[in-house]
C-alpha cells in the first residue's frame, strides 16, 4: 500500500466510524474521567508522602513521636479508594461501549459485503479464488473489529493521559518535564519509523493468508480430483510453500510490531535515570519536595507505558487499516450496470429470441464473438454444438445478462434485454446445468427452490415428472430428508433429477440444457428425455449438447467455434452439407462403433 492508499483509506475508515460519532464521544467521554481519575492518584499519593515526611520533620524537631491514624491519612485513603474504583468504573463502561462500537462496525461492513457480492457481474467471481474472497470477509473483518475494541480504547487512553501527564507534571517541575520530553519524542520518532515498514509488512501478511485460504479451500472442495490424481504431495507441497510464505510475512509484521517496545524502553530508561540524578538534586536543593518528585516518577511510568501501547496501537491500526484495504477493495469493484427500474415486466412470454450483430470479448481487447446473428422462433428447440472453448456457454451466459455486450443487442419478444430489470429477465429462464448444485435443506426445499410458494403435491408431481419421485419415497424421511455435505444419500445422476424437477416445478418460459442428462445411466436418460420433452413442448429451448444423437430432432442447431457460429440448420441439412458438424457427428458415431 502506498501512502496515498493508507492516508484515503484511513479517511474511508474513519467516515464509516462516524456513523457512531455518538457512542465514540461517550468512549472518550469516560475514558477522559477513568484517565484523570488514574493521572489524580499519584498527586494524591505525593499528598500523602509529603504530610508524613513533615509530620515527621515536626515530630523530630519537637521531639516527639509522629502517628499516622485515620485522622491524618483516612481523608487521603478514602478519596484514593474513590478514585481507583471511579476509574475502574468508567474503564468498564467505555469497553462495553466499544466492543458494541466494534461489533457494529463489522456488521454493517459485512452487510455491505455480502450485498456487493449480489451485485457483482460474473466476471469478478472468475477473475478472483473463492478462497480469497472468503478470507476477505472473515479474517480480515474480524481482524477490523478485534483491533477496533482493543485498540481504540488504548488510543485514547494512551493520548488523554500523555497530554493530561505532561500538565501535571510541568505544574511540579518545568525542567524535568523537559527532560522527560525529549525522551518520549525520540521514542515517538523511532516508533514513526518502524511503523512505516510494519504496515507494508501486514498488508503482505493479510494477502498471503488470502491466497492460503485460497488453496486449502481448492484442497477441500476437489478432495476427491486431487486423490484420484495422485497429487496429494504436490497439493501438500503447495499447501507447504504458502504457509512458509505467510510465516515469514507474519514473522516481519510481527518482528517490526513488537521491536518497537525494547527500543522505546531503552530510550525511557535512559531518561528516567537522568530524571533521577537531576530530580535528586532538586530535592537536596529544597525546589522539589519528596512527595512531587516521587509523584513526578510516576508520571514518567504513566507517560513511557501509553507511548508505548501508543506505538503498538499505531501498528495494529495500520494493519486494520491494511484489512480494511482488502475489504473496500470489493466494495470499489465494477457491478453490473444499474436496471430501469420504470420498464414494465414482460407478460405472456412468447420466447422469441434474436441476436442482432453481438459483439463480445471477456478481454476488449481479445473479441471471442464478433457479428454473432441468431433468429431464434418461438417455441423451437435449439441445439448448440461444438467442441470445448467454442463458446456455447459464453452464448448462454450473454442471453442472461451474466455478461455485457460490447456490441450489438440481443432480444426477447422484441424487446432489448438491456432495458429488463436482471430480476425479471433471469425469471424467464430455467436452467439445468452439467454440475449440479444442492443446498444444506431438505429434499422438497431444494425442488422448490425456484418456487418456494409451491405446494407439496406440485412439488411430488415435479418429481414425478423427473423420475425422481420413486428414489425420494425411499429415502428415511422422504421429502423431509435433509441434504447435506456431511451424509451423501444421493448420487451424482440423482441430484441431477433433483436438479430438473426443479426447473419443472419453476414452469419457465425459456429452458437451458447444459448437458443435463450427462451423469445419468442410458435408460434414465431416455425417461428423462421424454420428461423434458414434454416440458420444452411450446416453450423456446437451448440444449447444449455434447452427444449429438440426443439432438437429432432439434429445429435448429447452431454449430460453434472459436466463438463464431460457423453453421446453422437441422440435423439432416448439416449432414448433407458435409461441413464440420457432420465430421464431428461422424466422429462420435465411429467411436461408437469402435
Amino acid at each position: 500500500m502506498t501512502k496515498s492508499t493508507i492516508v484515503a483509506t484511513s479517511r474511508r475508515f474513519f467516515k464509516d466510524l462516524m456513523f457512531q460519532k455518538w457512542q465514540l464521544l461517550a468512549v472518550i467521554a469516560f475514558l477522559t474521567i477513568a484517565t484523570g481519575c488514574s493521572l489524580a492518584a499519584p498527586m494524591l499519593i505525593g499528598s500523602a508522602i509529603d504530610h508524613i515526611s513533615t509530620g515527621v520533620a515536626n515530630a523530630v524537631a519537637a521531639k516527639t513521636t509522629f502517628v499516622i491514624s485515620i485522622h491524618t491519612m483516612g481523608t487521603v485513603a478514602l478519596v484514593l479508594l474513590a478514585v481507583y474504583l471511579l476509574s475502574a468504573l468508567f474503564n468498564y463502561f467505555s469497553q462495553s461501549i466499544l466492543a458494541s462500537v466494534a461489533q457494529k462496525m463489522t456488521l454493517m461492513l459485512r452487510k455491505r459485503i455480502s450485498s456487493k457480492l449480489n451485485r457483482l457481474p460474473l466476471e469478478f467471481y472468475d477473475q478472483h479464488q473463492t478462497g480469497d474472497i472468503l478470507s476477505r470477509v472473515t479474517s480480515d473483518l474480524e481482524k477490523i473489529a478485534d483491533t477496533l475494541q482493543e485498540g481504540l480504547v488504548q488510543l485514547f487512553t494512551a493520548t488523554i493521559t500523555i497530554i493530561g501527564a505532561f500538565a501535571l507534571m510541568f505544574m511540579i517541575s518545568p525542567m524535568l518535564t523537559l527532560i522527560a520530553l525529549f525522551s518520549i519524542f525520540t521514542s515517538i520518532i523511532i516508533a514513526t519509523i518502524v511503523s512505516e515498514k510494519t504496515n507494508r509488512y501486514y498488508a503482505a501478511n493479510q494477502k498471503a493468508l488470502g491466497q492460503l485460504n485460497a488453496n486449502i479451500e481448492e484442497a477441500f472442495t476437489g478432495n476427491q480430483v486431487v486423490m484420484a490424481f495422485n497429487l496429494q504431495n504436490k497439493m501438500v507441497s503447495t499447501n507447504d510453500r504458502l504457509n512458509e510464505k505467510l510465516a515469514q510475512t507474519s514473522a516481519k509484521a510481527e518482528f517490526a510490531t513488537y521491536a518497537i517496545n525494547p527500543l522505546i524502553r531503552f530510550v525511557g530508561t535512559l531518561g528516567y535515570i537522568v530524571i533521577a540524578i537531576r530530580g535528586a538534586f532538586s530535592v537536596i536543593s529544597g525546589t522539589i519536595t519528596i512527595g512531587d518528585i516521587q509523584a513526578l516518577f510516576q508520571y514518567v511510568n504513566q507517560v513511557s507505558e501509553p507511548v508505548t501501547e501508543l506505538a503498538y496501537t499505531l501498528n495494529a491500526l495500520q494493519g486494520a487499516v491494511a484489512s480494511a484495504e482488502r475489504v473496500y477493495e470489493i466494495e470499489d469493484s465494477l457491478e453490473e450496470l444499474p436496471d430501469d427500474q420504470t420498464v414494465p415486466k414482460l407478460t405472456q412470454i412468447r420466447g422469441h429470441v434474436n441476436f442482432e450483430h453481438v459483439h463480445f470479448g471477456y478481454d476488449p481487447d481479445l473479441p471471442l464473438m464478433q457479428d454473432i446473428n441468431i433468429n431464434v422462433k418461438a417455441g423451437s428447440k435449439v441445439a448448440v454444438v461444438g467442441p470445448t472453448g467454442a463458446g456455447k456457454t459464453t452464448l448462454i451466459n450473454l442471453m442472461m445478462r451474466f455478461y455485457e455486450l460490447q456490441g450489438g443487442k440481443i432480444t426477447i419478444d422484441d424487446v432489448d434485454i438491456k432495458t429488463m430489470k436482471r430480476s425479471d429477465l433471469r425469471s424467464l429462464f430455467g436452467m439445468v446445468l452439467q454440475d449440479t448444485w444442492l443446498f444444506n435443506g431438505t429434499v422438497a426445499d431444494n425442488i422448490s427452490y425456484g418456487r418456494p410458494d409451491a405446494t407439496i403435491e406440485q412439488i411430488q408431481d415435479a418429481a414425478k415428472a423427473a423420475r425422481i419421485a420413486h428414489m425420494i419415497d425411499t429415502l428415511p424421511e422422504g421429502y423431509n430428508t435433509v441434504l447435506s455435505g456431511e451424509q451423501e444419500v444421493m448420487s451424482i445422476g440423482q441430484k441431477q433429477l433433483l436438479t430438473i424437477a426443479r426447473t419443472i416445478l419453476s414452469d419457465p418460459s425459456i429452458l437451458i440444457l447444459d448437458e443435463a442428462t450427462s451423469s445419468v445411466d442410458t435408460r434414465t436418460e431416455e425417461a428423462i428425455q421424454q420428461a423434458m420433452d414434454s416440458l420444452m413442448q411450446g416453450r423456446t429451448s437451448f440444449v447444449i449438447a455434447h452427444r449429438l444423437s440426443t439432438i437429432k430432432d432439434a429445429d435448429q442447431i447452431l454449430v460453434m467455434n472459436h466463438g463464431t457460429i460457423i453453421e446453422q440448420g437441422t440435423h439432416e441439412s448439416l449432414l448433407s452439407a458435409n461441413g464440420f458438424y457432420a465430421d464431428l457427428y461422424r466422429s462420435q458415431f465411429a467411436t461408437k462403433i469402435n
